[in-house]
C-alpha cells in the first residue's frame, strides 16, 4: 500500500496493491486565528508526507499552509486563488516558527522577516531542518503587515488603518477649522494644565466629548469658576493627542505612539469611542514582548475583549511558554483575581496526556 496526497486536495489517497485507491479526509487540516497570528497544529507529520491546510482568513485574503517532509521540512504560504487574490495580490510581511508540540525544553526555528508577493503557491517555500522537529508540530505565522499590489503598478498599500481611519466621520473642511481652532487657540476659553506645560481649548468641544468634562463645566466647581482644568498624569504631548482626537485632527502615527495614555484618559473622562479604540487597537498587535502588560492593562481597564484576547494567546496558543522568564514578576504584582482566572483558563485548555 502506497499513500499520495495532491497538492489541490485536503485528502489522503491510499493506494492499495490491486490498485484501488481510497481517500481519506486530513484531520489535522484546521488552522486557528487570532489578531495577525495562524496556528496549525499538525497531529503527525511523518517521515515522508505532504499535508495542507484549510484555509484560514486573515485581512481580506483566504490563505493556505502547506508542508511537504522529505530531506527537509518545506513550508509554503500562499493565499487562495480567487478574484481577490489576482486583482489584489498581497504583499505580506511575515515571520514563521516551527516548534514541537510538548517539547518546551527543545528551542524552536524562528525564520527572519519575509516580505513576498504571494500569487501562488510557488511564490514562498521556507526550507527547514527536518530532523529537529517529527510527530506533533506547531507551525506559527505572524503577519507583520498585509499590502495590497495595485494591478496598475501603484505603490502598495497597507490594509491595517492609516490616517483615513480616523478622519472617515467628518468633512475635511470642517477638520480644518477645528484643527485651527486648536492649533491657534481661536476663542479658546478653558486652560489645561498638563505634568509639563499648558494648553488651551474649548468648553464646547470637551463637554461635547466626555460627561465628566461637560460636569466640571456645567456645576458649580473649580474647573467652572476659574476656567482651568489640571490634567497632570498626562505630558503635554500626549495631552495634545487627546484633544487632537476629540478634534477629530488625530494621525494613526500619534495614536499608536500614546494609545496607553489615551486609554487612561478615555477610561478617567469616560470617552467611550476612545476607549474601544484603545481597545481594539492593543488587540490587534499582541506577541510575547507585550502580552503581559496589555492583559494588565485589560484588567485595570475592564476591557474584556482585550483580556479573552491576551488569555486566548498565551493558554489556547500556548504562548505562556515563551514568557515564562517574566511570568513570576507578573504574577508577584498582579491581582489575585485575575491570578484566579488565568488559572481557570490553565484547566479550561490542560488536557492530560
Amino acid at each position: 500500500m502506497s499513500l499520495f496526497q495532491t497538492r489541490s486536495s485536503p485528502y489522503f489517497y491510499f493506494s492499495t496493491d490491486n490498485g484501488r485507491t481510497i481517500k481519506s479526509e486530513m484531520a489535522d487540516s484546521k488552522v486557528d486565528t487570532i489578531s495577525r497570528l495562524a496556528q496549525w497544529r499538525i497531529e503527525n507529520s511523518g517521515p515522508c508526507s505532504y499535508k495542507k491546510s484549510d484555509p484560514f482568513k486573515v485581512g481580506i485574503w483566504n490563505w493556505y499552509l502547506s508542508i511537504e517532509k522529505n530531506r527537509c521540512l518545506c513550508i509554503r504560504l500562499f493565499p487562495e486563488p480567487s478574484r481577490a487574490s489576482k486583482e489584489q495580490s498581497p504583499i505580506a510581511k511575515f515571520v514563521i516558527r516551527v516548534s514541537n508540540a510538548g517539547a518546551y525544553n527543545r528551542r524552536p526555528y524562528i525564520s527572519p522577516v519575509h516580505e513576498r508577493l504571494l500569487r501562488t503557491s510557488e511564490d514562498f517555500i521556507c526550507p527547514v531542518d527536518s530532523s529537529a522537529f517529527h510527530g506533533r508540530l506547531i507551525i506559527d505565522v505572524e503577519f507583520l503587515d498585509l499590502k495590497i499590489c495595485p494591478l496598475n503598478g501603484g505603490e502598495a498599500s497597507s490594509i491595517w488603518p492609516g490616517d483615513g481611519t480616523m478622519r472617515s466621520l467628518s468633512t475635511q473642511g470642517i477638520l480644518r477649522c477645528l484643527s485651527r481652532m486648536l492649533d491657534e487657540a481661536i476663542h479658546a476659553d478653558v486652560t489645561i494644565h498638563t505634568a509639563d506645560g499648558t494648553l488651551s481649548a474649548h468648553k464646547a468641544i470637551l463637554s461635547a466629548s466626555s460627561p465628566v468634562f461637560q460636569s466640571m463645566f456645567h456645576h458649580d466647581l473649580m474647573e467652572k469658576e476659574s476656567s482651568t482644568i489640571y490634567i497632570e498624569d498626562m505630558t503635554l504631548e500626549s495631552c495634545m493627542t487627546l484633544l487632537s482626537y476629540l478634534y477629530g485632527t488625530i494621525t494613526q502615527e500619534d495614536f499608536w505612539k500614546h494609545r496607553g495614555s489615551l486609554l487612561g484618559a478615555a477610561n478617567k473622562y469616560d470617552i467611550a469611542a476612545l476607549k474601544d479604540a484603545c481597545e481594539e487597537s492593543l488587540l490587534e498587535d499582541i506577541n510575547t514582548m507585550n502580552v503581559l502588560e496589555r492583559m494588565q492593562e485589560a484588567w485595570l481597564y475592564q476591557l474584556n475583549k482585550l483580556k479573552k484576547g491576551c488569555l486566548t494567546y498565551l493558554f489556547d496558543f500556548g504562548k505562556i511558554y515563551d514568557v515564562r522568564d517574566e511570568i513570576g514578576d507578573f504574577f508577584r504584582h498582579a491581582d489575585k483575581e485575575l491570578m484566579v482566572e488565568m488559572f481557570q483558563e490553565v484547566l479550561t485548555v490542560w488536557k492530560p496526556v
